[in-house]
C-alpha cells in the first residue's frame, strides 16, 4: 500500500442502478490512505487516536472521490443506538449523537464508521432520498434500519423503492458471544435462534450478524443484500474491533461506508 494510492471501495450491485439518477456510493476499506502503524491506511475514525493531519488527509480522499470537498463530508458521533438524523446542505461539521443520516440534498455525503459493526447504505433512486446506518448487534436490534427508513419516507421515499446493502462486517464465522447474548436476542424474537450457531466454547454460539441485518431490512419491506465480506478476516483490507482486542493491540483504525447524490 503506497501514500500516493487513492482510495477504490467496494459497489453494491443492487444499487448500482442508482448510479443513473445520480447517487454514488461505496464501502471504503483501508486501501489508498495515509495513515501508519496500526492504523495503516484510509483511517477516517476522528475518535483514533491516530494523528488528526492524517485522518483529515483520509476523510478529504474519501470526500475527493465522491468529487466534493471534506466539508461535504457527515458523520454522527456514533454510540449504538436506534437514533437517526437528517442533514441537508447546512450541515456544518459538528457531528451530532446517532447512528444514522438521511438526505433529500444533492452535494452532501453521508458518511458511517465501522471496524465489525454493519454499514448499511439506503437509496431510493426515484425519489432522490438515501440513507446511511451504522448497525452492530444494538443497532441492529434496537431498530436503527427501520428507523432510518421510517426517517427517508418521512423526506419523501417510497418503502418498495428503496434498496439497501450491508457492506463489510464481521461474520458470524469470526463473531463468537456468550449465552448471554443469545437469550437477549431470544427474549425479542425466538425466530433469531437461527442467527446462532454452536461454538467450539461449550455454552457460546456464533452469532451472524450479517444474516440478522439483512433479515430486518427484508422484513421491513426494503430489497436488501449484503456484498458478505468479514472485515475480521481480512487484516490487509479492514479494519477490525475484535482482531484487534485478539491482538491485544492498544487502538484500531475505522473504515467508512458513504453515499452522496451528485449536483447537477
Amino acid at each position: 500500500m503506497q501514500d500516493h494510492d487513492l482510495p477504490e471501495p467496494l459497489t453494491s450491485p443492487l444499487l448500482a442502478d442508482a448510479e443513473d439518477k445520480g447517487i454514488r456510493h461505496g464501502f471504503f476499506s483501508r486501501r489508498g490512505g495515509v495513515s501508519q502503524g496500526i492504523y495503516r491506511g484510509l483511517n477516517v475514525g476522528i475518535g483514533s487516536n491516530d494523528e488528526r493531519e492524517k485522518v483529515h488527509e483520509n476523510r478529504r480522499r474519501v470526500s475527493g472521490w465522491f468529487g466534493l470537498s471534506p466539508e461535504r463530508l457527515a458523520t454522527v458521533h456514533q454510540v449504538h443506538s436506534p437514533d437517526v438524523v437528517v442533514v441537508d446542505r447546512t450541515y456544518d461539521g459538528n457531528r451530532p449523537t446517532a447512528d444514522a443520516l438521511v438526505t433529500a440534498s444533492p452535494g452532501v455525503i453521508l458518511g458511517v464508521l465501522t471496524a465489525d459493526c454493519g454499514p448499511v447504505l439506503f437509496a431510493d433512486a426515484e425519489a432522490g432520498i438515501i440513507g446511511a446506518a451504522h448497525a452492530g448487534w444494538k443497532g441492529a436490534l434496537g431498530g436503527v434500519l427501520e428507523n432510518t427508513i421510517l426517517a427517508m419516507q418521512s423526506l419523501g421515499a417510497r418503502r418498495e423503492a428503496i434498496s439497501a446493502c450491508l457492506g463489510p462486517s464481521i461474520s458470524g464465522a469470526n463473531y463468537e458471544v456468550g449465552p448471554e447474548f443469545v437469550d437477549r436476542f431470544i427474549a425479542v424474537n425466538p425466530d433469531f435462534a437461527r442467527f446462532f450457531s454452536p461454538s467450539t466454547r461449550p455454552g457460546h454460539a456464533m452469532f451472524d450478524l450479517q444474516g440478522l441485518t439483512v433479515k430486518r431490512l427484508i422484513d421491513a419491506g426494503v430489497r436488501a443484500e449484503s456484498l458478505g465480506i468479514c472485515t475480521y478476516a481480512d487484516p490487509d483490507a479492514f479494519y477490525s474491533y475484535r482482531r484487534t482486542t485478539h491482538a491485544g493491540e492498544p487502538d484500531y483504525g475505522r473504515q467508512i461506508s458513504a453515499i452522496a447524490i451528485r449536483e447537477d
